[in-house]
């Protein structure tokens, strides 16, 4: 399996990219959803379909409970979720308070790993290594071209 993309021209004439053609991913119209995940972990692991979403189910209550608490979650070999916001300024720091947020999201950032390339050397002797960091979770998915959703995303641009 692969993930899709079609190509796409850029038509914005404000845009330093304007005229260049660029890959825009393709999704499928549905979702996988708790239970067809469990079912994926169950065929990879020792454990019971139930006893997976049960686990899947609390993690989102889990989640919520020590974002509350100001806490960043890491699940390993996934990521880091936080909460991010937008406010509305405020003239003076009195005035600046809870009702002033105005959106609310979860923060994503991959699980990475630094792979170390080489080695370098600086002006005053000292070795330094190179390294480029590889997000776990996407380093291995293969990208495919496919025509499946071209008219819906090319109409889409254009409008």
């Amino acid at each position: 399996m692969s993930q899709k993309f079609v190509k796409v021209k850029n038509n914005n004439l404000r845009s330093n990219a304007f005229g260049k053609y660029f890959a825009k991913a393709v999704y499928d119209k549905g979702f996988v959803e708790t239970k067809q995940l469990a079912e994926y972990i169950q065929s990879q692991a020792s454990v019971k379909r139930s006893d997976i979403i049960a686990v899947l189910d609390e993690l989102g209550a889990a989640m919520k409970h020590y974002f509350e608490l100001g806490q960043k979650v890491k699940l390993e070999g996934i990521g880091i979720f936080k909460v991010g916001f937008s406010s509305i300024g405020a003239d003076k720091v009195e005035d600046l308070g809870a009702q002033n947020i105005t959106t609310r999201r979860v923060l994503f950032t991959p699980e990475t790993v630094r792979v170390v390339t080489g080695q370098g050397h600086r002006a005053n002797g000292t070795i330094y290594q190179k390294f480029a960091v590889a997000k776990q979770l996407v380093k291995d998915v293969v990208f495919e071209e496919t025509h499946e959703n071209a008219v819906a995303v090319a109409v889409e641009n254009e409008g």
